[in-house]
């Protein structure tokens, strides 16, 4: 296998639901006819995801692109002599060119789709587990300082400053500590947790060690959504070569994969910690926060996937490298995902400050449809739908909100122009409805008048009056509710009226 010629075919779920698998198939029967020395490796996603499946070739030139590709177009691949990186009507040339790629600042996504997801030795190699030793030479304060002065805040969606919390739990004392990673990754149009999870996922192992290092914890747990079973095999197999490594040396830190039952309100973080329980998922007042009496009464660190995930290059390149990145109170980079009607649908990471417009048009190119984008909702299903007028916002936490918007995890879903936005205004009312754990009245009955009021209201009955109606209940919401379930709600709901007013009239006279 010496002069075996390597080859890169993601196992993300992204690009095995497109083929994938078959497309290994394909190479493999084709390389055996042909007797050419073969060898695949199955790396994550780069997260170009219109170019799914895509395989690269490593030449001596650096690693060339083909995609989409799928298994009736590998023979001409071969005749193309793709193998040395020639030419052919799927190849894009050197990967790390790609402008979509290129134009990037990778840096929690730095190692996903250029490595073997299970290969530790591969993850250290490019630089992995440099955080973790340089961390492992620190106090636990100074760990949690050089993470405060980075400036890294939850990805998760409140943005709530990651060092501020690891202060809190270091000192906070008890015999046990926890930490859990939160993947339970449930808002619409968003795949950063899972594409990292079954691309890169010792890093989210080692941010959480050091996140353990850090306030004394010897337990760790990886709540992650039962729609991601890629993702939960992944984990799993690469928690058992991380324990197996013995990294700590002297010190224990034991991590366990837990995965939900479809609970979208588990995201809401005393709601997992309650599923990691046993209890039903249900939102628990606070205080006390978790991070002084959270999973088992014990103080626990709940962080998102990319929160703990950034943690190892912070630990590595100082809190001023990362710092660097980004604006204002929001600094780093952001994994931004692209989706609904898109030209160039993926992940794209960047520093805080690019605009709304650069995204969607720049990397995502516009609509697949051809049609004239309308609206993006930012943030998930609770989050704003900002009209393209809006779109030169810069995508950072405080500029959103004085947009009356939010970044959320993260995600963009694009709309046309086809869009009915008096149907999307009621989805979210509905959402809610469903997915309410039913604990607060304003969150569980607020929904349901709400999304009557709508359809009363796209009727035509008493418009003037059921809009005022609206508002209130809109009001009573977001004011009411004991966490951002009922409390977000309203956010798409107000934005379409106010943006997009017009749809809420009877179409036809009706």
């Amino acid at each position: 296998m010496g002069n075996a010629v390597t080859i890169y075919v993601p196992c993300d779920a992204a690009a095995v639901s497109v083929g994938a698998n078959d497309v290994v198939t394909a190479i493999e029967k084709e390389a055996k006819l042909r007797a050419v020395d073969i060898r695949i490796i199955r790396n994550g996603s780069r997260g170009m995801l219109w170019l799914e499946p895509l395989i690269e070739v490593e030449t001596d030139n650096g690693r060339m692109a083909y995609g989409p590709v799928n298994p009736e177009g590998i023979t001409s691949l071969f005749d193309a002599n793709f193998l040395k990186g020639g030419q052919h009507k799927l190849a894009h040339g050197l990967t790390g060119n790609i402008p979509y790629f290129a134009n990037q600042e990778r840096l929690t996504f730095a190692r996903c789709g250029i490595i073997d997801p299970l290969s530790l030795s591969n993850y250290e190699a490019h630089g992995g587990l440099a955080g973790l030793h340089k961390a492992q030479a620190m106090s636990p304060a100074a760990i949690v300082d050089t993470v405060t002065e980075s400036g890294l805040r939850g990805r998760g969606g409140a943005g709530f400053p990651t060092g501020i919390k690891w202060k809190t739990a270091l000192e906070a004392k008890a015999d046990q500590k926890y930490i859990c990673a939160n993947a339970d990754e449930g808002d619409s149009g968003t795949f950063a947790d899972r594409m990292l999870m079954e691309g890169d996922p010792f890093s989210l192992l080692e941010g959480m060690t050091i996140a353990g290092l850090a306030v004394g914890a010897t337990i760790g747990y990886i709540y992650i959504r039962s729609e991601y079973p890629h993702a939960v095999k992944t984990m799993r197999r690469a928690v058992e070569i991380w324990q197996d490594a013995d990294l700590l040396k002297d010190k224990v830190f034991t991590i366990h994969v837990r995965m939900g039952a479809g609970a979208y309100i588990c995201g809401e973080e005393t709601s997992m910690l309650e599923s990691l329980e046993g209890k039903r998922g249900q939102v628990k007042i606070k205080p006390p926060i978790p991070a002084i009496e959270g999973l088992f009464g014990k103080p626990t660190i709940i962080n998102n996937v990319l929160s703990l995930a950034s943690v190892p290059i912070i630990m590595d390149k100082g809190a001023e490298f990362y710092e660097d990145f980004g604006q204002g109170r929001s600094r780093g980079t952001q994994p931004f995902q692209l989706g609904g009607d898109i030209k160039r649908g993926g992940l794209v990471e960047k520093a805080f400050g690019v605009t709304l417009r650069e995204l969607v048009e720049d990397f995502g190119g516009g609509t697949r449809s051809g049609k004239p984008v309308r609206t993006v909702q930012a943030g998930g299903p609770l989050g704003a739908y900002i009209p393209v007028s809006s779109f030169d916002v810069e995508m950072d936490y405080e500029k959103l909100a004085e947009a009356g918007a939010m970044l959320g995890h993260g995600g963009i879903v694009v709309f046309n122009e086809d869009v009915d936005m008096a149907k999307q205004a009621r989805f979210a009312m509905k959402f809610c409805e469903v997915e309410s754990c039913g604990k607060c009245t304003p969150c569980r009955i607020g929904s349901q008048r709400g999304k009557e009021t709508l359809d009363k209201i796209s009727a035509g009955e008493d418009m003037a009056d059921n809009l005022v109606l609206l508002e209130d209940i809109c009001e009573l919401m977001t004011d009411g509710s004991l966490c951002a379930m009922g409390g977000l709600t309203p956010m798409p709901v107000r934005s379409a009226i106010k943006h997009f007013g017009a749809d809420f009239t009877p179409k036809d006279g009706g």
